[in-house]
């Protein structure tokens, strides 16, 4: 028997490619270091998974931690802009503590219209300060309270309650719920108690003019 094909022509033998080289050569992996390498993948597939979760849980608390530092810086500003407008208000005070006196004294011989600019210049400032939530603190006629009040002097009388406000030698003001200057007044000292002749301790009635007397 030949081994020669049955057309009689002798089989050839083709060379083999250099990919096919490069695939015979590479040695076919026994069953266990196939079971070991899909092991392995899986335990670095949970070492990734473990990472992915610690870097999302640290992106969440990185983001929490912006957000708190936002809200704080936000709040910081917002006291920082009510400072700010504290001192530029406590200044204008002083101005309207200027016009409050001017027009507590305005003499007999004035010009009318003169007095009527002043009053209109002073209502002008007042209404813009109320604007900004300035408001002015209750004081005469009021029990003296330390939080509103501020004692220039106690004065001896049985006209007026023990510790109430006399009068008010300096309007205060609040700015919002905050005391932004306190009143200087001037308070009773009665160890009596009541007020001789019967006086009422309605504010209206201790205070007949219904606004604070200016020095």
């Amino acid at each position: 028997m030949t081994d020669n094909p049955t057309n009689g022509r002798p089989r050839s033998h083709r060379p083999l490619t250099r990919g096919e080289e490069r695939a015979q050569s590479i040695p076919t992996p026994s069953r266990s270091e196939l079971v070991e390498r899909i092991t392995e993948l899986e335990r670095d597939l949970e070492t990734v998974r473990q990472q992915a979760d610690e870097n999302t849980r640290s992106w969440q608390r990185t983001a929490a931690d912006f957000a708190n530092y936002r809200r704080r810086i936000e709040q910081e500003r917002g006291v920082m802009t009510q400072l700010s407008n504290a001192v530029l208000i406590s200044k204008l005070l002083t101005v309207l503590d200027d016009f409050d006196r001017a027009l507590a004294s305005v003499p007999e011989d004035a010009h009318e219209g003169w007095v009527e600019g002043i009053q209109l210049v002073e209502r002008k400032l007042r209404t813009v300060l109320e604007g900004e939530g300035v408001t002015p603190i209750e004081a005469v006629g009021q029990p003296f309270d330390p939080n509103l009040h501020e004692a220039v002097v106690h004065e001896e009388t049985s006209e007026y309650p023990d510790n109430y406000v006399i009068d008010e030698v300096q309007r205060g003001y609040r700015l919002g719920d905050r005391v932004l200057r306190p009143a200087l007044v001037r308070v009773a000292n009665n160890p009596g108690g009541a007020p001789s002749g019967g006086t009422s301790t309605n504010p209206d009635s201790m205070n007949p003019n219904t606004g604070p007397k200016e020095n």
